[in-house]
């Protein structure tokens, strides 16, 4: 079994909001990714995934909490052992549109953080562009062109060559697919499974759409309004789901036979403020099987069955 490449623990970002208060966007997070592996993560938006992801990469000065890269906390690296790390761990935005200098050529965006870390010269780096750019699908001739002058998926695309300019061996990717056409999607998806596989990555895949995440992830997490409440294999989340949050998001997946049902309901009700989150169990406000306890304690995440983790009051170990 491969090793952890990441280990994040006790995860903790709070953004004050004046007169003492503050959303706890993530609130005591804590998973592990082995190398090569990609864990997907998954929830409603505004539940504090894409924070997740920006804290892992010291985008955001984590409030309290640890992030290992393989084994070293990155919140005390310093000078070159910080460079290296912003070289090995990379992300690719969600919105391809603003994500890209539109006053930079796709060659230059490509090309600047190959500079950064790499001193070879101008024709090595023109070529290291041209090859990056057929690895992601797009031809060399497009080096020379604006992003405004490209399609939302061309555009992803430059977004994934310009993460892999640097050779990096994690890639953070924060919604990839959420504002491409339908049809451009699962394009994308098979590029990054591709790309995984040829340059040895490891990901963590930020969606809320749990088909794509199902056929890309080797692992999921399901995050709600800060916290995970259950983490296990992609087969496993999908065929025993545990947690009521994630049969709810289960059962909210469009089903293609339309003579099919779900056996389980969807969530009801809205999400609550995270500046004013409910006591005990977040979910507790809209969950089928909240009863007192569930105000007065917060679940703890503990393990149900092996590899199958879930924050429930009423779940105990299944087998």
């Amino acid at each position: 079994m491969a090793e952890n490449l990441l280990e994040v623990k006790d995860l903790c970002m709070y953004f004050p909001i004046g007169r003492g208060r503050v959303v706890k966007a993530v609130d005591h997070v804590s998973f592990s990714i082995a190398e090569g592996e990609t864990l997907g993560l998954v929830g409603e938006s505004g539940c504090g995934k894409t924070t997740c992801g920006r804290s892992v990469l010291q985008l955001y000065r984590p409030t309290s909490g640890r992030v290992l890269f393989d084994g070293r906390d990155v919140s005390s690296l310093r000078g070159k052992e910080l460079l290296a790390f912003k070289k090995d761990a990379q992300i690719i935005f969600q919105d391809p549109y603003s994500s890209l200098d539109p006053r930079m050529t796709i060659a230059e965006i490509i090309g600047e953080g190959y500079s950064v870390f790499f001193h070879g010269s101008e024709a090595e780096k023109q070529a290291r562009i041209g090859e990056l750019l057929e690895k992601v699908g797009l031809r060399r001739d497009f080096a020379s062109r604006f992003a405004h002058e490209l399609s939302g998926g061309q555009r992803q695309r430059v977004g994934i060559a310009r993460a892999l300019a640097v050779k990096p061996r994690f890639i953070v990717c924060d919604e990839p697919i959420s504002a491409l056409d339908v049809s451009i999607q699962a394009q994308i998806v098979n590029l990054l499974i591709r790309l995984q596989r040829e340059e040895h990555l490891t990901y963590l895949f930020i969606s809320h759409d749990l088909s794509m995440v199902r056929h890309i992830s080797d692992r999921v997490g399901i995050m709600y309004l800060g916290s995970l409440v259950e983490i296990a294999s992609s087969d496993e989340i999908f065929s025993h789901p545990l947690h009521p949050y994630t049969q709810g998001l289960i059962a909210a997946i469009p089903l293609a036979d339309p003579d099919e049902r779900h056996e389980r309901a969807g969530i009801e009700g809205e999400v609550p403020s995270p500046i004013n989150p409910p006591s005990g169990c977040r979910f507790r406000t809209r969950c089928p099987r909240a009863q007192s306890v569930c105000a007065e304690k917060a679940p703890v995440l503990h393990e149900c069955a092996p590899g199958h983790s879930a924050a429930c009051h009423f779940l105990g170990k299944t087998h």
